[in-house]
């Protein structure tokens, strides 16, 4: 039996397939290669398709035993998600639709997603809980908040059971060296300011420096990939073991700071990293933290690699082995 990745040749999808292999896993990889890359999936089945094409989806479910499926196949960029609407909910809706859909007709009644905290939008209160309100202000997070509320039906007319994983910013690479970081374009942090120390970039901007915080820039939540790995694994162990359907947030219980990235990345790659201030973005919370107490709790999960060093350290390695990612210097 085997465990269906999708988005599996992307960031996280990628490092969740390397954990199932090392935990002795048949894993099949379903991506569009889109965003992902082919260079990522370094075991595995990869079959090359689109979750929205159900013909495809039945091929691979009819080709493979499947027990059970984590799903990471998605658009996320909150801004693109903004003006291109009708994009994001054609992707991630539609395509969780044929997915459970496809899942209903095998039998296969288990399904992790990688969902985002950005469910909540503007948090009521810091660190986030899973029981807070959930209003968010983007599309993206609007999108993902309809694949739960869609598995949450699936469950009850279908017995599929579900865990949802809420987190903020995943950062870092394998220890391997072998898969790290490579959106296109770039957009969060570590991997920018890393470019910005291979002199890719003239600099950092920082968006607000006279936010409430200790030094006036944005705190926000960061986990290693691994560790994200790791919970996506647990769950899907807690699944099999005949967990209910939940909502776990996952989190390293503390926030870093823009500036604080920053002179973390200038003491490990031991390189100035300039930086330029500027306005505050609209919509940019202060502090932005998760409580994973339920997850520590329910799951057993709890990050190993949670020193903002530990984590630029090992993006750092990825990006000094393979400054332009997948695509060879």
């Amino acid at each position: 039996m085997a465990v269906l990745v999708t988005g599996g040749a992307g960031y996280i999808g990628s490092h969740t397939v390397a954990e199932l292999i090392a935990r002795g896993e048949e894993v099949v990889i379903v991506d569009n290669l889109e965003t992902g890359h082919r260079e990522a999936v370094t075991a595995g089945t990869l079959e090359i398709g689109d979750i929205r094409d159900k013909a495809f989806l039945n091929e691979v479910f009819t080709k493979h035993s499947i027990d059970a499926v984590i799903h990471f196949a998605a658009y996320s960029l909150v801004g693109e998600s903004m003006v291109k609407p009708g994009k994001y909910y054609d992707n991630n809706v539609s395509g969780t639709g044929v997915l459970l859909d496809v899942m209903k007709d095998y039998g296969v009644k288990r399904i992790v997603f990688s969902s985002t905290a950005a469910t909540y939008g503007e948090p009521e209160r810091v660190p986030i809980v899973e029981t807070d309100r959930t209003e968010p202000t983007s599309v993206y997070g609007e999108t993902k908040l309809t694949m739960e509320r869609m598995m949450r039906w699936f469950d009850q007319a279908h017995d599929i059971q579900y865990v949802s994983l809420r987190y903020f910013n995943a950062a870092g690479a394998h220890e391997s060296g072998q898969i790290g970081e490579d959106h296109r374009p770039e957009s969060h942090l570590v991997p920018i300011v890393l470019q910005t120390a291979l002199g890719q970039r003239e600099e950092i901007t920082v968006f607000g420096s006279d936010y409430p915080t200790a030094d006036g820039t944005c705190v926000r939540d960061y986990i290693h990939v691994s560790d994200l790995a790791d919970a996506h694994v647990l769950a899907l162990h807690y699944l099999r073991d005949g967990g209910k359907s939940d909502i776990f947030n996952l989190g390293n219980g503390q926030g870093f700071s823009v500036l604080e990235v920053i002179r973390t990345a200038e003491q490990v790659t031991g390189r100035p990293i300039p930086t330029a201030i500027r306005e505050r973005r609209a919509g940019d919370p202060a502090i932005l933290i998760a409580s994973a107490d339920k997850a520590r709790r329910v799951l057993g999960w709890s990050p190993r690699r949670d020193k903002l060093e530990q984590i630029v350290e090992s993006a750092w390695r990825w990006h000094t082995a393979r400054p332009h990612g997948y695509i060879e210097s």
